[in-house]
């Protein structure tokens, strides 16, 4: 489904990810593991058209991404969850909603893609009227989430949806994870909770200064004892 291939990505002069390659297949969670500054972010950006790359390919559904720009890929089917939520924090918890279709021209599917929103959010439901900026750091992460959905996406990118965050909304953020995928959506997922990461995902890469330096199926990373050490506690 989307397959990154070789890509470098510079901010001026300085290289932030050097080289990296990845995939993700239909209907599979994937993670990215990794410190602050790793490169994580930029990767997602850079799948999204926020960011060019240097050098290297982007390929999603058979289609080159890394030449479009955010506005057509958003139109092939790919939702982004940005670092630190990003919610439109003057406008109502439904107009952030209505601006996650801003591509889609079906105003009857955008509708009943609302109202099936608000039955598996159902805390958007009482609070669509209100500013999203007046959200709890919880509820505007379900509003970023909620609102990456509204585009229809077949792969939603997702930059640490549970940072700052308490252990019971952290295990609310995975449920709702774990429900977007059950719906043949793709996700790949940045997460500083690592072990929860691993728990979530099929699949994982860890990355390392711009470089990925491991990868496999959850259950040899969470046994490698380099990602234990480094990202599990243990």
């Amino acid at each position: 489904m989307l397959e990154i291939k070789d890509i470098r990505v510079h901010y001026g002069k300085v290289e932030a990810v050097k080289g990296v390659s990845l995939k993700v297949a239909d209907g599979d969670v994937v993670t990215l593991l990794g410190a602050n500054g790793a490169g994580k972010t930029t990767i997602l950006r850079t799948i999204s058209g926020l960011m060019r790359p240097t050098y290297g390919e982007i390929w999603f559904n058979k289609q080159r991404l890394d030449k479009m720009r955010a506005p057509e890929i958003v139109k092939m089917g790919i939702g982004h969850v940005p670092e630190a939520r990003r919610v439109f924090a003057d406008m109502s918890v439904e107009d952030n909603l209505i601006m996650g279709a801003y591509v889609r021209k079906d105003k009857e599917g955008i509708k009943k893609d609302l109202e099936e929103l608000y039955v598996h959010f159902p805390i958007l439901t009482q609070r669509k009227k209100q500013k999203a900026g007046s959200l709890s750091g919880g509820e505007q992460q379900m509003l970023a989430m909620a609102r990456a959905l509204m585009c229809n996406p077949k792969i939603v990118l997702m930059d640490e949806p549970s940072v700052g965050l308490s252990p019971v909304m952290e295990e609310e953020i995975a449920k709702i994870i774990t429900t977007i995928n059950s719906r043949g959506i793709s996700v790949l997922l940045v997460e500083q909770n690592a072990a929860m990461a691993l728990r979530l995902a099929k699949r994982g890469y860890v990355i390392e200064i711009g470089r990925i330096v491991l990868s496999g199926d959850r259950d040899e990373l969470a046994n490698n004892e380099a990602v234990k050490k480094a990202y599990l506690g243990g």
